[in-house]
């Protein structure tokens, strides 16, 4: 790792998106100026229409390029990968259908998922969604989650992430404290919640209690605004639900991960002086800026980045907190697997294709 990083930098605490299949000059600036922990991947990152070597081949050109220039051999490399419409590869990585069609498969398909992912580099995946479909009109999470029921999501949860651990990828159990009755998307705006801490204990924060015994490494927070536990600000910034209710209630010792800072429900928000030391004081160790839904998107990193600094210069940012942080998260990173890109062969392939269609008969 890289001994620049010996000071305190946001970049110990960004994971940041990349604008396309090679990168550009701001791409090339972002990652060498920041020097961001992690990337996250999209659609747009692999060549479409191609086959597959070639594809392949240009991902490990753009992996290989992206620790050139932030100088890290040790990074998160991440991908939203839940299966369903969550699923940004090429063919033939294989489309396996929405958790909530898992059911007795979630373990299998977590292992498959699992190789898959090591086959392309990849050594976090941003899943499983331990969100319950308890709102049918829900538009943002709906069959993304694994059931209706907080013991059957609960028992999905706990299988999907077996599955990953087992074969050596990092799971992510999100988007806490639940997002599953929402009516709105936070891509677009703050879903409000008037959910009491009761109704959160006996419903929503189960599938998570699961995950955290299982000793899931991460937990992402929810765009989400929750007025009879913090009327003031959603749960990424809220220090009762992220430090009293998931670091002292539920026992949380991992690292906490915003969702993507882009997303209209808080991209404002994190334009605001002081923003970003409230989101450490509430207990994020980790941000995800992904440049996939916000035109806007590089100078808000360049801003995030600015005011973290200033926060700490001028002491409205305490450094204890930010070592508390960079600590779990360097600690994390020093036993997360950094993986080559490789061909996957087709008997794998076919195989895994089979388990997907196994899934909805």
């Amino acid at each position: 790792m890289s001994t620049s990083q010996s000071s305190p930098s946001f970049g110990n605490h960004l994971i940041l998106g990349i604008s396309g299949t090679t990168l550009n000059d701001d791409d090339k600036r972002v990652l060498n100026e920041l020097k961001p922990i992690g990337v996250i991947f999209f659609g747009k990152n692999f060549l479409d229409g191609v086959p597959y070597t070639i594809w392949l081949e240009n991902f490990k050109n753009l992996i290989d390029e992206i620790r050139q220039y932030t100088e890290r051999d040790f990074m998160f490399t991440t991908l939203d990968h839940e299966g369903g419409r969550v699923v940004r590869t090429p063919l033939p990585i294989t489309r396996f259908p929405h958790a909530y069609l898992l059911q007795s498969h979630a373990f299998e398909v977590a292992k498959a998922t699992a190789r898959e992912l090591k086959s392309l580099g990849i050594n976090l995946s941003w899943s499983p969604v331990a969100d319950i479909f308890s709102n049918p009109q829900n538009p943002i999470i709906g069959p993304r989650a694994f059931g209706i029921t907080p013991e059957k999501t609960s028992q999905c949860v706990r299988e999907y992430y077996r599955g990953l651990r087992e074969e050596g990828i990092l799971g992510c159990a999100k988007h806490f404290p639940g997002h599953g009755d929402t009516s709105t998307d936070s891509h677009l705006e703050l879903p409000i919640l008037n959910l009491s801490w009761e109704d959160l204990r006996n419903r929503e924060l189960i599938p998570f209690q699961t995950l955290i015994q299982a000793q899931i490494p991460l937990i992402m927070t929810a765009h989400i605004l929750f007025p009879q536990i913090d009327p003031q600000v959603p749960a990424t910034l809220s220090k009762i639900i992220l430090n009293d209710i998931l670091r002292e209630e539920l026992g949380f010792q991992g690292v906490i991960v915003s969702d993507d800072l882009d997303m209209k429900a808080v991209s404002e928000m994190f334009m605001k002086t002081g923003t970003v030391a409230r989101a450490f004081d509430a207990g994020c160790d980790l941000f995800i800026v992904s440049r996939n839904i916000n035109s806007s998107s590089l100078e808000r990193t360049y801003k995030i980045a600015e005011d973290f600094s200033a926060s700490l210069n001028n002491g409205s940012l305490d450094i204890a907190v930010v070592e508390a942080a960079r600590e779990r998260v360097e600690n994390l990173l020093r036993v997360t697997p950094q993986y080559p890109v490789s061909t996957l062969d087709k008997e794998t392939l076919m195989k895994n294709a089979e388990l997907a269609i196994s899934c909805c008969l």
